[in-house]
């Protein structure tokens, strides 16, 4: 190749080289301020506790909200917390699985009888909502891993083996279990109690002794046992004493406590069983002689049984001739109180009786003195009015013979008056007679005779009658 060619070549691949440096340093420069503006922010989620230490200015941050927020680009660390931890010791059941902050073995404890045992547990923690704490949390600790670690395992094993300290093995596996949970929970959250190791005595409810003379075997017996324990020491108000809480300092709360089936060391186990096999014996024992005795006593009560029921009819065969008795007495009693009433009965109608007769007779007495007494009056009346009628009369019979003429003259007229209009159509035929008289008697005038006649035709002519000539 000539010269000019290869000179032609080399500028083409500079000025290609220097075009493409260009390119390069642009790109390299948009993936610079790109890596910059994203190492600028960063964002939060929620359940996170987010520290941002900046070493360029030398300030520290809290974050425990969602969001986006600045930071210095390659002079600041962002440190993450969970704000709720579980820190699981052992599987709580058989082949149960659960999903925690960190999976641990049980606890190991010794308790005051120096037997130990395995016990599964679950903590759950919380973190302070105040950014100081977290800061302070942040300074001792560094990492939340170091926290888990140092801090929070340690401490809520240290809590479980000092607590396990204050029961004996007995005492925890017979019924202490729910009382362990409320102190170790208690200490968790407030402190440890101050303790002193001191020689005690337990109270322990046992069976009593059977025997065959015994009646009392199934009763309970409260025996008293010696046994090293750690007391908790109280101040002058009657609370417990307290060691200062590491987690305080912090603001770092327990919201939950639970406790698995506990797994006792084999020789804890062994004196568990056989007391339970010597407890099950000796309820076998205690119910076998129970049923003895049951049944002892059930023969014996059939036979007072019997017994009562021979005197119960007795008894009541008795009872029963008594009460007859009594019917009869009573019979004769109310026959007789019914006699006496029918008596008094029929003396108080009799006397009723007796009063009634009296009172017509004393009535009809009144009526006929009364009846009397208006006799009397009424003959007093007609003798008054005959007196006074005879008065009258004389005084019409004076008045009449003192004018006689007058009175007579009276009459004629009244007949006169009748006698007249009767006779105004007669006629008189002859030869008919009037005999008016007897031979002794005074003559009759014609004018009584005219008036006889004229009245006989008009009673003739009315009743339709003739008279006879």
């Amino acid at each position: 190749m000539d010269a000019p060619a290869i000179s032609r070549t080399e500028k083409m691949l500079s000025a290609v080289l220097n075009n493409l440096k260009k390119y390069l340093l642009a790109i390299a420069s948009s993936l610079f301020a790109v890596f910059l503006a994203m190492s600028s922010f960063f964002t939060t989620e929620l359940g996170y506790t987010y520290v941002v230490q900046d070493t360029l200015f030398g300030t520290i941050r809290v974050f425990t909200e969602p969001g986006l927020h600045f930071k210095v680009p390659f002079f600041s660390n962002v440190y993450t917390y969970n704000q709720a931890m579980t820190l699981s010791f052992g599987n709580q059941e058989s082949g149960e699985k659960i999903k925690s902050t960190r999976q641990l073995g049980e606890v190991e404890v010794q308790f005051a009888d120096t037997y130990t045992a395995r016990i599964p547990a679950t903590f759950r923690f919380r973190l302070s909502a105040d950014p100081e704490k977290i800061v302070a949390m942040h300074r001792e600790f560094r990492s939340y891993d170091n926290l888990i670690d140092s801090l929070l395992i340690k401490n809520a094993k240290n809590v479980t083996v000092v607590t396990a300290t204050q029961y004996t093995g007995e005492e925890f596996f017979q019924g202490g279990l729910n009382k362990f949970k409320v102190q170790l929970e208690d200490q968790l959250q407030n402190g440890l109690y101050e303790t002193e190791r001191q020689q005690v005595e337990v109270e322990q409810t046992d069976l009593a002794a059977v025997s065959s003379t015994n009646d009392d075997g199934d009763r309970l017996e409260r025996k008293v046992q010696l046994v090293w324990k750690n007391i908790i020491l109280q101040d002058s108000a009657g609370q417990a004493k307290r060691i200062a809480n590491p987690l305080d300092a912090y603001g770092i709360q327990v919201r939950q406590v639970t406790i698995g089936r506990p797994l006792p060391e084999k020789r804890l186990d062994e004196l568990l069983v056989k007391k339970k096999d010597l407890v099950a014996k000796r309820i076998t024992a205690i119910q076998a002689q129970e049923t003895a005795r049951a049944e002892a006593k059930t023969a014996q009560l059939e036979k007072e049984i019997e017994k009562a029921r021979a005197i119960q009819d007795a008894q009541r065969s008795k009872e029963l001739a008594i009460i007859s008795k009594q019917k009869e007495v009573e019979m004769e009693r109310q026959q007789a109180e019914l006699e006496t009433v029918r008596k008094e009965k029929e003396k108080a109608v009799a006397v009723l009786e007796k009063q009634k007769q009296l009172e017509i007779s004393v009535a009809e007495r009144d009526i006929q003195k009364a009846n009397a007494e208006a006799a009397t009056y009424a003959a007093k009346a007609i003798r008054e009015q005959g007196l006074a009628e005879a008065e009258v009369a004389k005084a019409h019979l004076l008045a009449k013979q003192a004018a006689r003429d007058i009175y007579m003259a009276e009459i004629q007229r009244d007949i006169a008056q009748v006698m007249y209009p009767a006779l105004k159509d007669v006629t008189i035929d002859m030869p008919d007679y009037y005999v008016g008289a007897d031979a002794g008697a005074s003559p009759v005038s014609s004018l009584e005779v005219f008036t006889s006649l004229g009245a006989m035709e008009q009673l003739r002519r009315s009743s339709g009658q003739t008279i006879p000539q």
